[in-house]
Protein backbone atom coordinates (compact mmCIF):
# COMPACT_ATOMS: atom_id res chain seq x y z
CA UNK A 1 0.00 0.00 0.00
CA UNK A 2 1.48 3.50 -1.28
CA UNK A 3 1.87 5.85 1.69
CA UNK A 4 -0.24 8.78 1.54
CA UNK A 5 2.00 11.94 0.25
CA UNK A 6 1.98 14.98 2.26
CA UNK A 7 1.92 18.24 0.37
CA UNK A 8 5.30 20.07 1.10
CA UNK A 9 5.00 24.11 1.16
CA UNK A 10 6.67 26.01 -1.30
CA UNK A 11 9.73 27.92 -0.22
CA UNK A 12 9.13 31.52 -0.06
CA UNK A 13 10.62 33.55 -2.72
CA UNK A 14 12.79 36.64 -1.67
CA UNK A 15 12.31 40.20 -3.05
CA UNK A 16 15.24 40.12 -5.83
CA UNK A 17 13.43 36.40 -6.88
CA UNK A 18 9.99 38.08 -6.88
CA UNK A 19 10.99 40.59 -8.86
CA UNK A 20 13.45 38.47 -11.57
CA UNK A 21 11.18 36.22 -12.33
CA UNK A 22 8.58 39.52 -13.03
CA UNK A 23 11.41 41.01 -14.86
CA UNK A 24 12.30 37.97 -17.04
CA UNK A 25 8.48 37.18 -17.97
CA UNK A 26 8.27 40.67 -19.49
CA UNK A 27 11.50 39.93 -21.70
CA UNK A 28 9.60 39.00 -24.57
CA UNK A 29 12.11 38.39 -27.73
CA UNK A 30 14.77 40.14 -25.75
CA UNK A 31 17.89 38.47 -25.67
CA UNK A 32 19.27 38.68 -22.23
CA UNK A 33 22.25 40.04 -23.03
CA UNK A 34 20.73 43.08 -24.16
CA UNK A 35 17.88 43.30 -21.83
CA UNK A 36 20.22 43.62 -18.96
CA UNK A 37 21.07 46.95 -19.94
CA UNK A 38 17.23 47.85 -19.41
CA UNK A 39 16.46 46.27 -16.45
CA UNK A 40 19.54 47.93 -14.96
CA UNK A 41 19.23 50.98 -16.27
CA UNK A 42 15.90 51.44 -14.64
CA UNK A 43 17.18 49.69 -11.50
CA UNK A 44 19.56 52.29 -11.44
CA UNK A 45 17.72 55.24 -12.21
CA UNK A 46 15.28 54.28 -9.45
CA UNK A 47 17.39 53.83 -7.02
CA UNK A 48 19.04 57.57 -7.60
CA UNK A 49 15.19 59.43 -7.81
CA UNK A 50 14.40 57.75 -4.45
CA UNK A 51 18.30 58.59 -2.54
CA UNK A 52 16.94 62.35 -3.93
CA UNK A 53 14.07 62.02 -2.82
CA UNK A 54 14.81 60.67 0.36
CA UNK A 55 17.22 63.68 0.95
CA UNK A 56 14.67 66.41 0.14
CA UNK A 57 12.27 64.99 2.89
CA UNK A 58 15.07 65.00 4.82
CA UNK A 59 16.22 68.60 3.88
CA UNK A 60 12.14 69.78 3.72
CA UNK A 61 11.70 68.71 7.60
CA UNK A 62 14.62 70.37 9.11
CA UNK A 63 14.35 73.52 7.40
CA UNK A 64 10.35 73.16 8.60
CA UNK A 65 10.76 72.72 12.39
CA UNK A 66 11.04 76.13 14.35
CA UNK A 67 13.00 73.91 17.05
CA UNK A 68 15.79 73.22 14.26
CA UNK A 69 18.87 75.08 13.64
CA UNK A 70 18.17 74.84 10.25
CA UNK A 71 14.74 76.27 10.44
CA UNK A 72 13.68 78.94 7.84
CA UNK A 73 9.82 80.50 8.45
CA UNK A 74 9.71 82.07 4.95
CA UNK A 75 8.32 79.16 2.50
CA UNK A 76 9.46 80.76 -0.21
CA UNK A 77 13.23 80.81 0.69
CA UNK A 78 12.55 77.30 1.90
CA UNK A 79 11.52 76.28 -1.62
CA UNK A 80 14.67 77.92 -2.92
CA UNK A 81 17.10 76.02 -0.26
CA UNK A 82 15.50 72.68 -0.98
CA UNK A 83 16.17 72.80 -5.34
CA UNK A 84 19.42 73.82 -4.25
CA UNK A 85 22.41 71.21 -5.75
CA UNK A 86 24.96 71.26 -3.06
CA UNK A 87 22.50 70.00 -0.23
CA UNK A 88 22.37 66.71 -2.52
CA UNK A 89 25.90 66.58 -3.66
CA UNK A 90 27.55 67.51 -0.37
CA UNK A 91 25.81 64.48 1.12
CA UNK A 92 27.06 61.87 -1.81
CA UNK A 93 23.15 61.80 -3.66
CA UNK A 94 23.29 62.70 -7.41
CA UNK A 95 21.05 65.42 -8.36
CA UNK A 96 18.48 64.07 -10.37
CA UNK A 97 16.40 67.35 -12.45
CA UNK A 98 12.67 67.29 -12.36
CA UNK A 99 11.92 65.43 -15.71
CA UNK A 100 14.26 62.66 -14.47
CA UNK A 101 13.03 62.04 -11.45
CA UNK A 102 11.06 58.58 -10.77
CA UNK A 103 7.62 60.31 -10.65
CA UNK A 104 7.72 61.94 -13.69
CA UNK A 105 8.54 58.25 -15.08
CA UNK A 106 6.04 56.71 -14.04
CA UNK A 107 3.80 59.02 -15.01
CA UNK A 108 4.55 58.41 -18.61
CA UNK A 109 4.70 54.66 -18.41
CA UNK A 110 1.82 54.31 -20.25
CA UNK A 111 2.57 56.56 -23.28
CA UNK A 112 3.91 55.61 -26.66
CA UNK A 113 6.80 57.76 -25.91
CA UNK A 114 8.13 55.83 -22.76
CA UNK A 115 11.35 55.14 -24.19
CA UNK A 116 12.07 58.41 -25.28
CA UNK A 117 11.05 59.91 -22.01
CA UNK A 118 13.56 57.02 -20.25
CA UNK A 119 16.58 58.20 -22.82
CA UNK A 120 15.52 61.75 -21.85
CA UNK A 121 16.16 61.29 -18.08
CA UNK A 122 19.28 59.27 -18.73
CA UNK A 123 20.52 62.28 -20.55
CA UNK A 124 19.99 65.07 -18.12
CA UNK A 125 21.00 63.07 -15.36
CA UNK A 126 24.45 62.58 -17.12
CA UNK A 127 24.60 66.16 -17.63
CA UNK A 128 24.47 67.21 -14.22
CA UNK A 129 26.44 64.01 -12.61
CA UNK A 130 29.95 64.10 -14.43
CA UNK A 131 31.17 61.09 -12.65
CA UNK A 132 28.49 58.88 -14.49
CA UNK A 133 28.86 60.73 -17.73
CA UNK A 134 29.02 58.47 -20.43
CA UNK A 135 27.89 55.34 -18.51
CA UNK A 136 24.21 54.98 -18.43
CA UNK A 137 21.67 53.60 -21.12
CA UNK A 138 20.41 55.63 -23.42
CA UNK A 139 18.50 53.11 -26.39
CA UNK A 140 14.76 52.62 -24.94
CA UNK A 141 13.40 54.30 -27.28
CA UNK A 142 14.68 51.90 -30.40
CA UNK A 143 12.37 50.29 -32.61
CA UNK A 144 12.72 46.95 -31.57
CA UNK A 145 12.05 47.19 -27.57
CA UNK A 146 8.08 47.19 -27.08
CA UNK A 147 6.82 49.82 -25.34
CA UNK A 148 4.00 48.25 -23.80
CA UNK A 149 6.43 45.65 -22.09
CA UNK A 150 8.91 48.62 -21.18
CA UNK A 151 6.08 50.15 -19.56
CA UNK A 152 4.88 47.16 -17.33
CA UNK A 153 8.62 47.10 -16.28
CA UNK A 154 8.62 50.66 -15.18
CA UNK A 155 5.55 50.01 -13.23
CA UNK A 156 7.11 46.81 -11.55
CA UNK A 157 10.69 48.51 -10.62
CA UNK A 158 8.50 51.22 -9.34
CA UNK A 159 6.70 48.91 -7.05
CA UNK A 160 9.87 48.51 -4.87
CA UNK A 161 11.60 51.77 -2.66
CA UNK A 162 15.30 51.64 -2.37
CA UNK A 163 15.34 54.08 0.57
CA UNK A 164 16.35 53.06 3.98
CA UNK A 165 12.27 53.85 5.16
CA UNK A 166 10.48 51.51 2.74
CA UNK A 167 8.79 48.43 3.46
CA UNK A 168 11.97 46.37 2.58
CA UNK A 169 13.97 46.70 5.08
CA UNK A 170 17.93 49.37 4.95
CA UNK A 171 20.29 46.75 4.00
CA UNK A 172 20.79 47.92 0.87
CA UNK A 173 18.17 46.37 -1.23
CA UNK A 174 19.57 47.98 -4.38
CA UNK A 175 22.73 45.80 -4.15
CA UNK A 176 20.92 42.75 -3.44
CA UNK A 177 18.85 43.13 -6.40
CA UNK A 178 21.73 44.68 -8.74
CA UNK A 179 23.69 41.41 -8.18
CA UNK A 180 21.11 39.11 -7.88
CA UNK A 181 20.03 39.98 -11.72
CA UNK A 182 23.22 40.30 -12.72
CA UNK A 183 23.76 36.69 -11.91
CA UNK A 184 20.84 36.01 -13.49
CA UNK A 185 21.11 37.25 -16.59
CA UNK A 186 24.43 35.96 -16.43
CA UNK A 187 23.36 32.36 -16.33
CA UNK A 188 20.34 33.62 -19.20
CA UNK A 189 23.42 34.44 -21.82
CA UNK A 190 24.80 31.73 -24.23
CA UNK A 191 27.70 31.86 -26.51
CA UNK A 192 31.37 31.59 -25.96
CA UNK A 193 31.66 34.86 -23.33
CA UNK A 194 27.99 34.06 -21.77
CA UNK A 195 27.98 35.61 -18.01
CA UNK A 196 31.42 36.35 -18.43
CA UNK A 197 31.28 40.03 -16.95
CA UNK A 198 29.57 38.16 -13.27
CA UNK A 199 31.62 36.44 -10.94
CA UNK A 200 29.69 33.81 -8.61
CA UNK A 201 29.22 35.96 -5.34
CA UNK A 202 30.53 32.87 -3.18
CA UNK A 203 33.68 32.54 -5.67
CA UNK A 204 34.37 36.82 -4.60
CA UNK A 205 33.68 36.25 -1.23
CA UNK A 206 36.86 33.38 -0.81
CA UNK A 207 38.87 35.54 -2.40
CA UNK A 208 38.01 38.29 -0.53
CA UNK A 209 38.11 36.78 2.90
CA UNK A 210 41.49 34.70 2.07
CA UNK A 211 43.26 38.42 1.25
CA UNK A 212 41.34 40.39 4.08
CA UNK A 213 41.61 43.63 2.24
CA UNK A 214 41.08 46.07 5.60
CA UNK A 215 42.60 49.00 4.42
CA UNK A 216 44.63 50.12 1.11
CA UNK A 217 44.57 50.00 -2.67
CA UNK A 218 42.62 47.40 -4.20
CA UNK A 219 43.30 46.76 -7.93
CA UNK A 220 41.40 44.52 -10.52
CA UNK A 221 41.99 44.91 -14.29
CA UNK A 222 39.57 42.79 -15.31
CA UNK A 223 37.03 44.31 -13.35
CA UNK A 224 34.03 43.04 -15.21
CA UNK A 225 30.83 44.49 -13.15
CA UNK A 226 32.82 45.45 -10.00
CA UNK A 227 32.00 42.19 -7.84
CA UNK A 228 35.55 42.47 -6.26
CA UNK A 229 35.84 45.97 -5.36
CA UNK A 230 32.02 45.42 -3.60
CA UNK A 231 32.85 42.23 -1.95
CA UNK A 232 35.82 44.42 -0.38
CA UNK A 233 33.89 46.96 0.48
CA UNK A 234 31.36 44.59 2.61
CA UNK A 235 34.13 42.64 4.09
CA UNK A 236 35.65 45.94 5.29
CA UNK A 237 32.23 47.35 6.51
CA UNK A 238 31.27 44.37 8.36
CA UNK A 239 34.70 44.50 10.34
CA UNK A 240 34.14 47.66 11.71
CA UNK A 241 35.76 49.81 9.27
CA UNK A 242 34.84 52.17 6.74
CA UNK A 243 34.63 52.13 2.60
CA UNK A 244 36.98 54.65 2.20
CA UNK A 245 39.70 52.61 4.44
CA UNK A 246 40.21 51.38 0.86
CA UNK A 247 40.59 53.00 -2.41
CA UNK A 248 39.49 50.96 -5.40
CA UNK A 249 41.27 51.01 -9.19
CA UNK A 250 40.44 49.26 -12.08
CA UNK A 251 39.66 48.34 -15.67
CA UNK A 252 37.56 46.39 -17.64
CA UNK A 253 38.15 45.45 -21.60
CA UNK A 254 34.13 45.82 -22.50
CA UNK A 255 32.65 48.21 -22.79
CA UNK A 256 29.11 47.47 -22.19
CA UNK A 257 30.52 46.14 -19.07
CA UNK A 258 32.69 48.66 -17.73
CA UNK A 259 29.70 50.83 -18.02
CA UNK A 260 27.96 48.25 -15.89
CA UNK A 261 30.46 48.78 -13.44
CA UNK A 262 30.58 52.46 -13.04
CA UNK A 263 26.37 52.18 -12.21
CA UNK A 264 27.32 49.32 -9.40
CA UNK A 265 29.79 51.18 -7.80
CA UNK A 266 28.39 54.44 -8.20
CA UNK A 267 25.15 53.01 -6.53
CA UNK A 268 27.09 51.61 -3.55
CA UNK A 269 28.57 54.93 -2.94
CA UNK A 270 32.17 53.61 -3.45
CA UNK A 271 34.95 55.93 -5.46
CA UNK A 272 36.54 54.03 -7.88
CA UNK A 273 38.92 54.80 -10.87
CA UNK A 274 38.13 52.56 -13.51
CA UNK A 275 39.77 55.28 -15.92
CA UNK A 276 38.40 57.18 -18.56
CA UNK A 277 37.01 54.66 -20.40
CA UNK A 278 37.12 50.84 -21.09
CA UNK A 279 40.72 49.77 -22.59
CA UNK A 280 42.96 46.36 -22.82
CA UNK A 281 44.81 45.65 -19.52
CA UNK A 282 48.08 44.52 -22.10
CA UNK A 283 48.33 47.24 -24.60
CA UNK A 284 46.67 50.26 -22.73
CA UNK A 285 47.47 50.22 -19.24
CA UNK A 286 45.28 52.89 -17.81
CA UNK A 287 47.44 52.71 -14.25
CA UNK A 288 50.88 51.63 -15.28
CA UNK A 289 52.36 53.28 -12.11
CA UNK A 290 49.76 51.27 -10.02
CA UNK A 291 51.53 49.43 -7.01
CA UNK A 292 48.21 48.12 -5.26
CA UNK A 293 48.18 46.42 -1.97
CA UNK A 294 45.89 43.59 -3.12
CA UNK A 295 45.12 42.28 -6.49
CA UNK A 296 41.54 40.88 -6.84
CA UNK A 297 40.77 39.08 -10.10
CA UNK A 298 39.26 36.68 -12.22
CA UNK A 299 40.63 37.11 -15.69
CA UNK A 300 39.19 35.08 -18.58
CA UNK A 301 40.40 32.17 -19.18
CA UNK A 302 42.95 31.03 -21.84
CA UNK A 303 42.61 33.87 -24.29
CA UNK A 304 43.79 33.03 -27.29
CA UNK A 305 43.94 36.38 -29.19
CA UNK A 306 45.70 38.71 -26.41
CA UNK A 307 49.49 39.44 -28.02
CA UNK A 308 50.68 42.63 -29.71
CA UNK A 309 54.07 43.02 -30.95
CA UNK A 310 54.61 46.10 -29.46
CA UNK A 311 54.53 43.56 -26.07
CA UNK A 312 57.55 41.70 -27.23
CA UNK A 313 59.86 43.81 -24.48
CA UNK A 314 57.28 44.82 -21.76
CA UNK A 315 58.45 44.97 -18.38
CA UNK A 316 56.00 43.01 -17.02
CA UNK A 317 57.41 39.56 -18.44
CA UNK A 318 59.94 39.75 -15.44
CA UNK A 319 59.71 35.75 -15.49
CA UNK A 320 59.72 35.22 -19.29
CA UNK A 321 57.61 36.19 -22.04
CA UNK A 322 53.89 34.41 -22.28
CA UNK A 323 52.99 32.42 -24.90
CA UNK A 324 51.10 34.41 -27.65
CA UNK A 325 48.88 32.00 -28.29
CA UNK A 326 47.29 31.95 -23.94
CA UNK A 327 47.36 34.76 -21.57
CA UNK A 328 47.86 33.10 -18.42
CA UNK A 329 50.75 33.78 -17.21
CA UNK A 330 50.55 37.34 -18.85
CA UNK A 331 47.90 38.25 -16.43
CA UNK A 332 49.79 36.77 -13.71
CA UNK A 333 52.94 38.44 -14.56
CA UNK A 334 50.87 41.93 -14.63
CA UNK A 335 49.10 41.30 -11.43
CA UNK A 336 52.74 40.59 -9.82
CA UNK A 337 54.10 43.86 -11.37
CA UNK A 338 51.25 46.25 -9.75
CA UNK A 339 51.95 44.39 -6.25
CA UNK A 340 53.44 47.05 -3.71
CA UNK A 341 56.46 45.20 -1.72
CA UNK A 342 54.11 44.09 0.75
CA UNK A 343 51.36 43.22 -1.42
CA UNK A 344 49.05 40.01 -2.05
CA UNK A 345 47.16 39.41 -5.14
CA UNK A 346 44.42 36.54 -5.45
CA UNK A 347 42.82 35.54 -8.66
CA UNK A 348 41.23 32.71 -10.48
CA UNK A 349 43.12 30.45 -13.22
CA UNK A 350 41.90 27.71 -15.42
CA UNK A 351 43.38 24.31 -13.63
CA UNK A 352 46.15 24.19 -16.80
CA UNK A 353 47.98 26.73 -15.66
CA UNK A 354 49.13 24.52 -12.90
CA UNK A 355 50.81 21.81 -14.44
CA UNK A 356 51.34 23.30 -18.24
CA UNK A 357 54.81 23.16 -19.51
CA UNK A 358 54.05 24.26 -23.05
CA UNK A 359 55.59 27.48 -24.62
CA UNK A 360 57.60 27.97 -21.78
CA UNK A 361 54.89 28.77 -19.54
CA UNK A 362 56.41 25.72 -16.98
CA UNK A 363 59.54 27.83 -16.66
CA UNK A 364 57.31 30.95 -15.96
CA UNK A 365 55.73 28.87 -12.77
CA UNK A 366 58.98 27.23 -12.17
CA UNK A 367 60.99 30.58 -11.56
CA UNK A 368 57.95 32.58 -9.70
CA UNK A 369 57.75 29.87 -7.25
CA UNK A 370 62.09 30.02 -6.67
CA UNK A 371 61.28 33.63 -6.28
CA UNK A 372 59.45 32.96 -3.38
CA UNK A 373 55.91 34.60 -4.23
CA UNK A 374 53.58 31.41 -4.67
CA UNK A 375 51.75 31.80 -1.47
CA UNK A 376 48.87 29.42 -1.60
CA UNK A 377 47.20 27.19 -4.34
CA UNK A 378 43.70 26.11 -3.97
CA UNK A 379 42.01 23.70 -6.40
CA UNK A 380 38.35 24.67 -6.44
CA UNK A 381 35.06 22.41 -7.24
CA UNK A 382 33.89 22.25 -11.10
CA UNK A 383 30.57 24.12 -12.17
CA UNK A 384 31.35 27.40 -10.17
CA UNK A 385 30.83 29.47 -13.29
CA UNK A 386 27.90 30.36 -15.67
CA UNK A 387 29.89 30.78 -18.85
CA UNK A 388 32.10 27.70 -18.01
CA UNK A 389 31.65 24.33 -16.17
CA UNK A 390 35.79 23.19 -16.13
CA UNK A 391 37.29 23.65 -12.68
CA UNK A 392 39.74 25.94 -11.86
CA UNK A 393 42.29 27.13 -8.81
CA UNK A 394 42.43 29.99 -7.21
CA UNK A 395 46.08 31.64 -6.91
CA UNK A 396 47.90 33.46 -4.04
CA UNK A 397 50.81 35.31 -4.73
CA UNK A 398 52.48 37.65 -2.12
CA UNK A 399 55.49 39.83 -1.90
CA UNK A 400 57.97 39.55 1.04
CA UNK A 401 56.99 36.52 2.41
CA UNK A 402 59.76 36.98 4.90
CA UNK A 403 57.18 38.80 7.03
CA UNK A 404 54.66 41.15 4.91
CA UNK A 405 52.29 41.21 8.30
CA UNK A 406 51.88 37.78 8.75
CA UNK A 407 54.78 34.74 9.63
CA UNK A 408 57.56 34.11 7.76
CA UNK A 409 56.53 31.84 4.81
CA UNK A 410 59.78 31.66 2.38
CA UNK A 411 60.37 28.75 1.17
CA UNK A 412 56.86 26.65 1.53
CA UNK A 413 53.82 27.23 -0.16
CA UNK A 414 50.32 25.94 1.18
CA UNK A 415 47.82 23.68 -0.93
CA UNK A 416 44.60 23.08 -0.61
CA UNK A 417 42.40 20.63 -2.54
CA UNK A 418 38.20 21.96 -2.22
CA UNK A 419 37.33 20.24 -5.52
CA UNK A 420 34.79 17.80 -2.54
CA UNK A 421 32.91 21.20 -1.32
CA UNK A 422 30.40 23.03 -2.62
CA UNK A 423 26.35 22.03 -3.51
CA UNK A 424 24.46 22.66 -6.70
CA UNK A 425 22.45 25.43 -6.37
CA UNK A 426 21.15 24.45 -9.79
CA UNK A 427 21.60 21.82 -12.53
CA UNK A 428 24.09 23.51 -13.80
CA UNK A 429 25.53 25.97 -11.36
CA UNK A 430 27.31 24.71 -7.66
CA UNK A 431 27.87 27.10 -4.69
CA UNK A 432 30.32 27.08 -1.65
CA UNK A 433 28.11 27.47 1.60
CA UNK A 434 29.64 29.76 4.21
CA UNK A 435 30.85 26.52 6.03
CA UNK A 436 32.85 25.74 2.99
CA UNK A 437 34.38 29.52 2.68
CA UNK A 438 35.23 29.20 5.95
CA UNK A 439 37.02 25.50 5.50
CA UNK A 440 39.22 27.12 3.05
CA UNK A 441 39.44 30.39 4.61
CA UNK A 442 40.53 29.56 8.34
CA UNK A 443 43.07 26.46 6.80
CA UNK A 444 45.04 29.58 4.68
CA UNK A 445 44.63 32.03 8.26
CA UNK A 446 46.02 29.14 10.24
CA UNK A 447 49.07 28.65 7.98
CA UNK A 448 49.81 31.90 7.27
CA UNK A 449 48.94 34.16 10.52
CA UNK A 450 51.27 33.81 13.94
CA UNK A 451 50.54 31.17 16.02
CA UNK A 452 47.97 30.38 13.79
CA UNK A 453 48.48 26.71 14.87
CA UNK A 454 48.15 24.55 11.23
CA UNK A 455 48.46 21.18 10.89
CA UNK A 456 48.36 19.36 7.53
CA UNK A 457 45.45 17.41 6.50
CA UNK A 458 45.28 14.54 4.96
CA UNK A 459 43.50 14.92 1.62
CA UNK A 460 42.64 18.47 1.94
CA UNK A 461 45.86 20.89 2.87
CA UNK A 462 49.37 20.45 2.93
CA UNK A 463 52.30 22.89 3.45
CA UNK A 464 54.99 21.64 0.64
CA UNK A 465 58.62 22.79 0.78
CA UNK A 466 60.15 24.08 -2.07
CA UNK A 467 61.98 20.77 -2.40
CA UNK A 468 58.98 18.90 -2.47
CA UNK A 469 57.19 21.37 -5.18
CA UNK A 470 60.81 20.85 -6.95
CA UNK A 471 60.12 16.91 -6.79
CA UNK A 472 57.33 17.62 -8.99
CA UNK A 473 58.99 19.26 -11.88
CA UNK A 474 57.55 22.85 -9.92
CA UNK A 475 53.67 21.65 -11.30
CA UNK A 476 51.35 22.72 -8.48
CA UNK A 477 48.31 20.99 -8.59
CA UNK A 478 47.26 20.20 -4.92
CA UNK A 479 46.16 16.85 -5.04
CA UNK A 480 49.72 16.00 -6.07
CA UNK A 481 50.55 17.46 -2.45
CA UNK A 482 47.70 16.90 -0.01
CA UNK A 483 47.55 12.96 -0.42
CA UNK A 484 44.49 10.93 0.30
CA UNK A 485 42.24 11.54 2.96
CA UNK A 486 42.20 9.46 5.89
CA UNK A 487 39.57 6.65 6.36
CA UNK A 488 36.84 7.62 8.82
CA UNK A 489 36.17 4.91 10.91
CA UNK A 490 32.87 3.25 10.27
CA UNK A 491 31.53 1.93 14.00
CA UNK A 492 27.36 2.50 12.69
CA UNK A 493 26.00 -0.62 13.63
CA UNK A 494 24.67 -2.59 10.44
CA UNK A 495 21.27 -2.95 11.24
CA UNK A 496 20.83 1.38 11.99
CA UNK A 497 22.99 1.54 8.74
CA UNK A 498 20.72 -0.34 6.83
CA UNK A 499 17.52 1.42 8.44
CA UNK A 500 19.36 4.92 7.55
CA UNK A 501 20.08 4.21 3.85
CA UNK A 502 16.13 2.59 3.36
CA UNK A 503 14.98 5.61 4.53
CA UNK A 504 17.13 7.80 2.53
CA UNK A 505 16.21 5.85 -0.61
CA UNK A 506 12.09 6.25 0.14
CA UNK A 507 12.67 10.08 0.41
CA UNK A 508 14.22 10.17 -3.01
CA UNK A 509 11.42 7.88 -4.33
CA UNK A 510 9.11 10.96 -3.03
CA UNK A 511 11.09 13.06 -4.51
CA UNK A 512 11.26 11.80 -7.78
CA UNK A 513 7.80 11.44 -7.47
CA UNK A 514 7.13 15.03 -6.68
CA UNK A 515 9.35 16.01 -9.63
CA UNK A 516 7.60 14.04 -12.08
CA UNK A 517 4.32 15.49 -11.25
CA UNK A 518 6.03 18.82 -11.39
CA UNK A 519 7.37 17.89 -15.65
CA UNK A 520 3.32 16.68 -15.84
CA UNK A 521 2.36 19.99 -14.53
CA UNK A 522 4.44 22.13 -17.18
CA UNK A 523 3.72 19.63 -19.70
CA UNK A 524 0.11 19.86 -19.45
CA UNK A 525 0.72 23.83 -19.52
CA UNK A 526 2.11 23.53 -22.57
CA UNK A 527 -0.59 21.52 -24.29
Amino acid sequence: MARPRTAKAKPQKSLEGRLWDAADALRGNQEPSEYKHVVLGLVFLKYISDRFEERRRAIEASLSDPKSDDFIPNEARRAQFIEDRDEYTSHNVFWVPADARWEAIQARAKLSSIGQDIDRAMDLIEKENPVIRGVLPRNYGREGLDKGRLGQLVDLIGSIGFTHTDDHGSDDVLGRVYEYFLGQFAGKETGKDAGAFYTPRSVVRTLVEMLEPYHGRVYDPACGSGGMFVQSAEFVKAHGGKRTDISVYGQEFTDTTWKLAKMNLALRGIEADLGDRSADSFTQDLHPDMRADFVLANPPFNVSNWWDAKLADDPRWKYGTPPEGNANFAWVQHFVYHLSPNGTAGFVLANGSLSSKSSGEGDIRRKLVEDDLVDCIVAMPDRLFFNTGIPVSLWFVSKNRHGNGHRKRAGEVLFIDARKLGTMATRRLRELSDEDIAKITSTYHAWRNHDGGYDDVPGFAKAASLSEIKQHDFMLTPGRYVGAAEAEADDEPIDDKIARLTKDLFAEFERGRDLEELVRDRLQGLA
